[in-house]
């Protein structure tokens, strides 16, 4: 969830820096033309007060003669565009005044003639567009000269906008880097608020997860983050403490009347083996009486043993699968050579986390459920494998199988195949094999087995469940 939040988080901070970013940075560009707009503006006010008295000289002037005054002019154009590297002018309508550099001139058509045009009807021009850092562009500025209310030429400057550019660029860069200060601090603000709000709901999905996996002892531990959710945290705790209760309500109940109807049916059982006594040999509905009270016998066995199976929590231990495989492979040899099956096993050594007594006694289930129903002659193949993460043990047999829509509902309790109902078995060995690996972090799947036959899977983690 913090990898899909904070994404959206740092995009909306991005889109406001630089809501906020792009508006200063065209202001600071803006800021810095006008300032060199208007030194140009002032720059140009003076040549225009010293052109007038080349043609008007003021009284009092020590500056006589016409050539005087008009060299004085050059020599402050001349002077001004060797400091500064612009070129500045004073122009009549047809001709110039005065000029630095000599070859410069007001061209019949551009922006310098368009400027120049403005200023003779007694206009200073209008601010020039905007220079941005990347354009090689010149600025150009035209004020008139009037004199006596006419204008009898105007002055034209044409500077270079390299530093200018520079110092805009250089701004940018202060206001970048802020940015990217404001957009680092932003997230680290981000984490750290993703952090406290999402670590209740971490610490909820790592406990729902190992109640699912059947550690119903889990609990949410009290952590940080918003009030609602520590409230939710309360109220998960208070829920799983009541399922349970009811489920561990529901496990007495199981184990306590497989226990209490032991002594009555052992009493039922007694009566009937008496009762046959005294009928003819060969009675069959005493033998058919018998054989239920039997099976109704093996179910409460059955029943007594998923109800602890589903009790007692798991001794985890670092057991050889291989080994403890082979010794389950050799304990059901004789067995499988009465019914003429051949049980074979392939347990090479392989270390997994595990409870011995509950892996062999769901090993039990799933081997004698395979030489069950296979048939004389055919072979029941166990082996043992592991990759990297899990040890499994196959169990294959070349028995009748099972439906797709069976295999979903091989495992249930008290769910035997339609197929199946001739054969010994309450339908809850494999139910009890579940819950035995279950309770270690193990698991048991079903699949088809070609040409026929199951294959049933059992895994058990190499690694401690949970670490």
């Amino acid at each position: 969830m913090r990898t899909r939040l904070l994404p959206l988080l740092i995009v909306l901070m991005a889109a406001v820096l630089l809501a906020l970013g792009i508006p200063l940075a065209a202001s600071l560009a803006a800021a810095q033309q006008q300032k060199v707009v208007v030194d140009r503006i002032d720059d140009t006010a003076r040549f225009a007060s010293l052109a007038q008295f080349v043609t008007d000289p003021p009284k009092g002037s020590r500056v006589n003669t016409p050539n005087e005054r008009l060299n004085t002019l050059s020599r402050e154009l001349t002077k001004y565009n060797g400091l500064y590297g612009i070129k500045a002018g004073v122009f009549y309508r047809e001709t110039d005044m005065a000029k630095a550099p000599e070859d410069w001139y007001v061209p019949r058509k551009g922006e310098v003639r368009d400027a120049f045009d403005e200023a003779f009807q007694s206009r200073r021009s209008h601010d020039p567009e905007q220079v941005w850092p990347w354009q090689q562009e010149r600025l150009v500025v035209a004020s008139p000269v009037i004199l006596d209310g006419d204008v009898i030429a105007v002055v034209v400057t044409d500077s270079p906008t390299g530093p200018m550019r520079s110092k805009i660029l250089r701004g940018w860069l202060v206001i970048g880097a802020g940015e990217i200060a404001a957009m680092l601090l932003a997230l680290s603000a981000a984490l750290r608020l993703t952090g406290w709000v999402l670590r209740p709901v971490r610490v909820l999905d790592a406990t729902t997860h190992d109640i699912a996996t059947g550690r119903l002892k889990s609990r949410v531990a009290a952590a940080g983050g918003p009030p609602e959710l520590r409230r939710l945290a309360r109220s998960f705790n208070e829920m799983a403490d009541n399922v349970e209760d009811v489920l561990e309500q529901q496990r007495a109940f199981v184990a306590d009347a497989s226990h209490q109807l032991r002594n009555p049916l052992s009493a039922l059982l007694l009566r009937i083996e008496l009762l046959a006594l005294e009928l003819p040999k060969g009675n069959e509905e005493i033998a058919s009486v018998r054989t239920e009270g039997k099976r109704l016998a093996q179910v409460l066995d059955d029943l007594l043993d998923l109800a602890l199976a589903e009790h007692v929590e798991a001794d985890l231990r670092l057991t050889d699968i291989g080994e403890l495989t082979a010794e389950r492979v050799a304990s059901w040899a004789p067995f499988a050579d009465d019914k003429g099956v051949r049980l074979v096993g392939t347990c090479p050594a392989t270390t997994a986390w595990a409870d011995p007594v509950a892996l062999s006694s769901a090993l039990d289930a799933v081997i004698d459920n395979a030489l069950k129903f296979t048939p004389e002659g055919a072979s029941v193949e166990v082996e043992v494998a592991s990759n990297g993460e899990v040890s499994t043990i196959v169990v294959t047999d070349l028995g009748p199988g099972l439906s797709d829509e069976e295999l979903t509902r091989v495992g249930d309790r008290f769910w035997r195949s339609p197929g199946h109902q001739n054969v010994k078995g309450s339908g809850l060995g494999l139910s009890i094999s579940r819950a035995l690996l279950a309770a270690g972090g193990g698991s048991i799947a079903y699949a088809h087995h070609e040409p026929h036959g199951l294959k049933v899977t059992v895994s058990v983690p190499r690694a401690v469940p949970g670490t």
